[in-house]
């Protein structure tokens, strides 16, 4: 015998309350086990120095900044491309109010402290990752130089410096590439001592 349908029952949607015709209810089948969670990726590789990652031990005075995947002194942080392209605009109006040899002059006093003209005005200073301090009056000396030679002389070669900076997430140019180094934001002269 079967139950009569109920009046009141939208025929449109499906009554699982009734049994199927003979009486016997079936239970649903029973679901696959789930597959084991994929090992844990191992991380990216990249030259020494530059990716301790967040499992080695940071010294005291660094964090570890992932978005550049280095060790920066705390209290400072990358130098974003606005600024370093606010640095790059600021040095020729620098350049031509102190008659060019001011200019030269500031520069090569400054070097010491791993800073430009530009880079000193703005709060910046060039790091040098793998030594965890300034750059030397020598590695300014040399991406200063490879600046001026190598990105000056062909054009093409300092716009690809260029897309370098604003594309890499180190934001550096062939020049920093050359010296081993980025430019970091200081503005309160945490690196003054360094």
């Amino acid at each position: 015998m079967t139950d009569p349908d109920d009046p009141n029952e939208d025929p449109s949607k499906p009554n699982l309350s009734k049994s199927p015709p003979g009486g016997a209810a079936f239970p649903p089948p029973p679901l696959p086990p789930m597959p084991p969670p994929p090992p844990p990726s191992a991380p990216p590789s990249s030259p020494y120095g530059y990716n301790p990652g967040p499992t080695s031990a940071v010294p005291p005075g660094m964090y570890y900044d992932p978005a550049s995947q280095l060790t920066l002194p705390a209290g400072v942080e990358l130098a974003s491309s606005g600024r370093r392209i606010g640095a790059y605009f600021l040095a020729i109006p620098l350049a031509i109010v102190t008659l060019g040899i001011g200019y030269i002059v500031w520069g090569l006093i400054i070097w010491g402290r791993g800073q430009t003209p530009a880079l000193q005005v703005l709060g910046m200073r060039v790091w040098r990752p793998d030594a965890r301090q300034n750059a030397s009056w020598g590695w300014m000396a040399l991406r200063e130089l490879a600046a001026w030679i190598i990105e000056g002389i062909c054009l093409i070669i300092g716009i690809v410096s260029f897309f370098m900076m604003i594309t890499g997430n180190q934001r550096r140019t062939i020049h920093d590439q050359i010296a081993g180094s980025v430019v970091l934001r200081d503005p309160n002269h945490i690196l003054a001592g360094h």
